[in-house]
């Protein structure tokens, strides 16, 4: 159950701890911004929550899971999915789910809340990874592998994900499932019809859900509507052109304390990037290169195919989520309210970010170094 003595991969664990310590900087800065201009909100709690609830149970959970046989959760995976979706399928039952700016995707616990697709995201990711590990060479196949992965993801993730609705974190998932469906093996013909599958799926949910739909013509167009879809963008553009080459400094933003919307939240790089400059979100973002980088070569050196493929889905569930966060908010990409791992605020998200680099830390250890 216990892993042997051999050390994590030190390059991984370096880049992860400036991450999280880089992070906790932008954050208690972009606090501060909030604090100044919202009467309610109260520094002590939003720190509390992120130190707290987040920060130092994540740590030791990272350091626990670093130290336990990753292949131990290839053996619960299944009960795992079972506790996940339980725990999702709580936000709809009134008293119980709190809803917050038209979503219903978190449950009340006590004074502070808890956003369970956050457990959702690494138990399917954790479930797909000992299914198609199991069946290895049946995995290409469309009945043991295709179907039961459409399954998984469409049925299980989409269905839970898209009712809240959460549209980004089912990108994340899908993003992630699709990689390691690649590296299990998987024909490119099945590749290619999912993602086909994807497209239309995606064009669907643009005219189902309109804030999905007014994402894109902002994203098109963001001076149609500037005071009202197109401020944020406007806004982190802003922030991030004032911020030149070396930024303004730490806890100098202006944007973060009258104009940025969610400055601890989505909007958090542009804090960043207006605070360090252009050098300081560089620094950042070859971070998140070096992660995928070396998160990748440990998956590529697992002992075993669960491994690998653990590996891979935990790696471009982080990157892809930090990339999903960054492209919007410097307009690649249209605005999307997921979070930039490591940094935003939210204890629940940084709780099991933490806990999911431990377990790519678990595999580093049973990996050739």
């Amino acid at each position: 159950m216990w892993q042997t003595r051999n050390p994590v991969n030190g390059w991984l664990l370096t880049i992860l701890l400036m991450l999280i310590g880089f992070g906790f900087i932008i954050f208690l800065s972009a606090s501060v911004g909030l604090v100044a201009r919202d009467s309610g909100a109260d520094f002590k709690s939003i720190v509390f929550s992120q130190t707290v609830l987040g920060l130092l149970p994540g740590l030791a959970l990272m350091y626990i899971l670093s130290r336990l046989s990753y292949k131990t959760f290839r053996r619960i995976s299944f009960y795992l999915l079972l506790v996940a979706i339980a725990i999702s399928l709580l936000v709809f039952i009134p008293g119980i789910g709190f809803e917050h700016g038209g979503a219903q995707r978190w449950i009340s616990v006590g004074s502070h809340t808890f956003q369970p697709s956050e457990l959702l995201k690494i138990a399917i990711i954790i479930y797909l990874a000992a299914w198609l590990a199991a069946f290895k060479h049946k995995a290409t196949t469309i009945q043991w592998g295709v179907l039961p992965f459409l399954v998984i993801i469409i049925g299980v993730g989409g269905g839970l994900l898209l009712s809240q609705p959460d549209i980004d974190t089912f990108l994340v998932i899908i993003a992630s499932s699709t990689a390691m469906y690649f590296v299990a093996g998987a024909k490119w013909k099945h590749i290619a019809g999912f993602l086909i599958l994807m497209l239309i799926i995606g064009t669907a949910l643009i005219f189902t859900f309109p804030y999905a739909k007014e994402r894109i013509l902002t994203f098109v167009d963001p001076s149609r509507d500037s005071l009202g879809a197109g401020y944020q963008i406007q806004q982190s553009l802003i922030a991030i052109g004032s911020g030149g080459l070396f930024g303004r400094g730490f806890g100098k933003s202006i944007q973060k304390f009258n104009y940025l919307p969610e400055p601890i939240g989505d909007s958090v790089y542009a804090v960043a990037s207006e605070e360090f400059g252009f050098f300081g979100s560089s620094c950042l973002l070859l971070l998140f290169f070096l992660l995928a980088h070396q998160g990748l070569r440990v998956a590529s050196r697992a002992p075993d195919l669960f491994g690998r493929l653990l590996a891979t889905g935990i790696v471009i569930m982080f990157v892809s989520q930090a990339f999903d966060n960054i492209g919007a908010m410097i307009g690649l990409f249209p605005l999307s309210g997921i979070t930039l791992p490591f940094v935003s605020h939210g204890g629940s998200a940084l709780l099991f970010t933490l806990a999911e680099a431990g377990m790519l830390l678990s595999i580093s250890r049973a990996s050739h170094q």
